[in-house]
């Protein structure tokens, strides 16, 4: 399969009429912005069936800084979608296998710990609090998010307490105090 044809059926699996082919192809920013959208369309679907296929042909693409940007949106979309985490691992399961598509071993780490990071996310969504040593597990990235987000006392008292950054420790610290949380 050439770049062309890879895009070109993925942008018509997605109903996406509107990308100029020979500028994706051409331009690997015009063409991470449409793996973005059609990402964008396959996770909005409640069928999962073809998202392996879809990262597969993406997993293709000759730039693979761009290629594994979109398959980290992917993830990010699936699991902030996910209504439980074990639905989201098996979903992540079956997908993981294909990033050993990637030559470089920090791109299939990065995608393996946003993983990670995403299964932690939804835990903590389902009530589980974490313990020190789980949260010392994800990135600041998770954190941050957490901080920024969770509207669990004892989440944010535990980034206060261990929290990898001055910046995390401090946003949660403000949300863990803030009256709005203290009334739900």
């Amino acid at each position: 399969m050439t770049l062309r044809t890879d895009l070109t059926a993925l942008l018509a699996d997605a109903g996406l009429i509107d990308v100029d082919v020979d500028e994706a192809v051409a331009d690997e920013h015009v063409r991470s912005s449409a793996y973005r959208r059609i990402i964008s369309v396959a996770a909005a679907s409640q069928n999962r069936d073809g998202d392996r296929a879809i990262v597969v042909t993406i997993l293709r693409d000759p730039e693979e800084l761009t290629s594994k940007g979109a398959v980290v949106a992917f993830v990010d979309e699936i699991a902030m979608k996910a209504t439980d985490s074990a639905a989201f691992q098996q979903w992540a399961a079956e997908l993981l296998p294909e990033i050993d598509r990637l030559k470089t071993e920090g791109h299939r780490e990065f995608i393996r710990q946003r993983v990670r990071d995403c299964l932690f996310y939804l835990s903590i969504k389902e009530g589980q609090v974490p313990t020190s040593a789980e949260l010392a597990g994800v990135t600041h990235w998770m954190q941050r998010l957490l901080a920024d987000e969770s509207t669990s006392l004892p989440v944010l008292t535990l980034l206060v307490e261990h929290g990898n950054t001055r910046k995390i420790r401090n946003v949660a610290k403000n949300r863990a105090g803030s009256r709005e949380l203290r009334t739900n």
